[in-house]
């Protein structure tokens, strides 16, 4: 059984997620001989590839997040709430945590329920692709985000400016919130915001295994040239 403290509490190492949302990614992460401490299965964006997800699953060697990204928060495709649903319980049985918005856990109550019997952890997850919401405003979502009693509360927002990515670190700093929190910065500064927040002690930090994801995320390679460099 995967051992899921070792990302539930607040650390100066930040647990390592690679991304996978490509067929390019799948098959890299497949062949890593070092692979990161987590895998997360991007599902809306391999929903074409879902053949080759299954057959991958077996040469995986890390526990994996399960994502079916909302559209209006990043996911691709359009998908509708039944058809995020399906993709989910389709590999619900090979996942460590699920990652969900806020927004649908109402509607995602019943598939919530389940992980809860199967033991697996709930990240609850808040994107803003377009600011960086006031401390305030944050720290009332992850207040609500921790009634639904997940693991992790992940929050992404757009870093373009100086002022944004201050909102966001003084969030972190600033909240004494009653679960873990990865925090992490979308846009021009998305990478001074990762290694800043992931020094600060963010539980987890996302990384590519090719093409960023998404502006500002560092690759697998990247992170560990950082850390070796930070280390010295």
């Amino acid at each position: 059984m995967v051992n899921k403290t070792s990302v539930t509490n607040r650390t100066p190492v930040s647990r390592v997620v690679g991304v996978i949302a490509s067929s390019a990614a799948l098959a890299r992460a497949t062949r890593l001989r070092h692979p990161p401490d987590l895998f997360e299965l991007r599902l809306d964006a391999l929903r074409q590839s879902l053949g080759e997800v299954a057959r991958a699953l077996p040469k995986l060697r890390a526990p994996l997040i399960l994502t079916a990204r909302h559209p209006a928060e990043g996911g691709c495709g359009n998908l509708s709430l039944a058809a995020r649903r399906a993709l989910l319980l389709r590999f619900l049985g090979s996942a460590a945590f699920v990652d969900l918005e806020f927004r649908s856990v109402r509607q995602m109550r019943a598939l919530i329920d389940q992980t809860r019997r199967r033991r697996i952890g709930l990240i609850i997850s808040r994107h803003d692709l377009h600011d960086t919401p006031p401390p305030n405003e944050l720290r009332r979502q992850a207040k609500l985000a921790a009634a639904a009693r997940p693991a992790i509360f992940k929050v992404a927002t757009r870093t373009d400016t100086p002022a944004q990515l201050a909102r966001l670190i003084s969030f972190f700093e600033t909240t004494c919130a009653p679960l873990p929190i990865a925090a992490m910065g979308i846009g021009k500064l998305g990478l001074a915001s990762r290694r800043q927040l992931a020094r600060l002690g963010s539980v987890l930090i996302y990384v590519s295994l090719g093409e960023a994801n998404s502006e500002g995320q560092p690759s697998l390679r990247q992170l560990r040239r950082d850390r070796r460099a930070y280390i010295k």
